[in-house]
């Protein structure tokens, strides 16, 4: 099982201070928190995208995963999410794939529709289009990763003929795709069409809705044919802040969940902890209750947890790095091992998608003429001789 953060990437004045960060100060330490991730044995780290205040988050995540991967050695970089209805499912499908070559298969992504409805005009969309939109820009990114050359025709953009996505999936196998919802049956039934994971974010809502969308994505993954419903690949999200006494962990965390920018001035902390998975405590109860999610989720794959989201400090977030990485993960990757049955596949890595493709093969498609010039290139780039150099 894969343990990791992501960040949501907000600009929030700290209540107990009344300091808010720059936006290059709050980016600096977006990269700080991901390296600590690493250095503390996390999986996982997660970026989200947005396009407006009060977000710092990258417009284009593979900016900062790219960076990412140049300073990092083993963690896995992903989004949590990226808008497929809004960005241009050509553009996803070079960007990503370039990532993938950067960072030596150490990415995957989450697709998802974001939760800021004025997203859409900004970029010439009707949010009344969400889902048909988030439907139709992922069956083209699907295929632009795994055909040569495109010919495609659809509502939402215009037609492609004979195009082809460059550069192509490492190793000729496309990153592995979650789809993240939190309220939407649609995306859980795409994400089963495809045989891709599913991202329950797992925050704001009961633990009864989680387990409605979880169980209708396992059961249409095994209509599909993918597999038996509790070999479907699952991801939850969830926040957490921990100290070594529940009592230490409330009083600190409180006027930072009161002036959230997401969820606060709303309901209490204490209302909040009972009616979500939300939960400032100590490492046992952050275990027992991440635990706790197999009961209603099944076996699953993916725990993400926000850290640094309300303008917690950075000395406080990483703080909260050491205890999860020292105190918590540990134990539950020993619990989480011993329940799982053999049967039920671990999260999808580049390796394992290789594995399971049989091997690896460079991908590269060698064109027969450039499309600016017309000119036929020479004949030690044709694929037999450029073959034969590798070789």
């Amino acid at each position: 099982m894969q343990f990791g953060i992501f960040t949501v990437g907000d600009v929030t004045t700290d209540p107990t201070t009344g300091r808010t960060p720059t936006e290059q100060e709050r980016i600096k330490a977006t990269v700080a928190i991901a390296k600590k991730a690493e250095e503390v044995g996390l999986d996982v780290f997660a970026t989200g995208e947005h396009h407006n205040p009060p977000f710092v988050a990258p417009a284009n995540p593979t900016v900062l995963l790219a960076h990412l991967a140049a300073v990092t050695e083993r963690i896995v970089l992903t989004t949590s999410t990226t808008l497929i209805t809004t960005n241009d499912p050509v553009r996803l499908a070079e960007d990503y794939a370039y990532l993938q070559h950067l960072a030596d298969g150490r990415i995957d992504l989450m697709m998802g529709r974001g939760n800021t409805g004025p997203v859409y005009p900004w970029f010439g969309k009707d949010i009344r289009d969400g889902i048909p939109l988030a439907i139709e820009n992922y069956a083209l990114l699907h295929k632009l990763w795994r055909e040569d050359v495109v010919n495609w025709q659809g509502k939402y953009r215009t037609p492609l003929q004979g195009f082809t996505s460059t550069p192509r999936p490492l190793d000729g196998v496309p990153p592995f795709v979650w789809h993240g919802s939190i309220r939407s049956p649609e995306i859980a039934e795409q994400a089963a069409y495809y045989g891709d994971g599913f991202f329950s974010n797992h925050i704001f809502w009961p633990a009864s809705h989680a387990k409605q969308m979880v169980q209708l994505y396992r059961r249409r993954f095994e209509h599909y044919g993918h597999g038996s419903a509790d070999q479907a690949i699952v991801g939850l999200g969830g926040q957490v802040f921990i100290r070594p006494n529940s009592q230490d962990a409330i009083r600190e965390f409180r006027p930072y969940f009161d002036n959230a920018p997401v969820y606060g001035h709303g309901p209490s902390l204490e209302d909040m902890m009972a009616q979500t998975p939300l939960l400032a405590g100590s490492p046992q109860q952050v275990i027992e209750a991440t635990l706790g999610y197999r009961d209603y989720v099944g076996d699953y794959q993916r725990q993400l947890w926000l850290m640094d989201h309300a303008g917690l400090p950075l000395k406080t977030v990483l703080e909260q790095l050491d205890i999860l990485g020292e105190q918590v993960v540990p134990v539950l990757r020993k619990e989480f091992a011993a329940l799982k049955p053999a049967h039920v596949p671990d999260a999808p890595t580049h390796a394992s998608l290789v594995a399971n493709a049989g091997g690896g093969h460079d991908a590269t498609v060698y064109a027969a003429a450039d499309d600016v010039t017309g000119g036929s290139p020479d004949e030690s780039r044709t694929p037999a001789a450029t073959n034969g150099d590798r070789r």
